[in-house]
């Protein structure tokens, strides 16, 4: 499945710094959908260079990290159940910064 996955507010750091990313995700045969659990397993997997407890606690991202599916918060959409499709867009926006 084609997607789009974008980084922002310094996490597009731990991806070689790479903001934009045009990838492509096997969906699980056994579930036939492939799902925000799947892909953030997949980024853990494939994208993220350094650092992952930067983007991710345990099979989430930390808190901090605002997801948007298609510009839609991922919190109104299921999170972690949340089911993709084909050229979804899926963005990652860290709020917390140093000072």
């Amino acid at each position: 499945m084609q997607l789009t996955v974008e980084f922002g507010g310094g996490l597009e750091l731990l991806c070689q710094s790479v903001k934009i990313h045009s990838i492509d995700v096997d969906v699980p045969a056994e579930k036939g959908k492939l799902t925000m659990r799947n892909l953030l397993s997949w980024i853990r997997t494939n994208l993220i260079k350094e650092r992952p407890e930067m983007f991710m606690k345990g099979d989430t991202v930390r808190p901090g990290v605002l997801v948007l599916v298609n510009d839609c918060d991922w919190e109104l959409t299921g999170q972690l159940d949340t089911t993709l499709e084909e050229k979804d867009v899926v963005v990652f926006i860290s709020t917390l910064h140093g000072g």
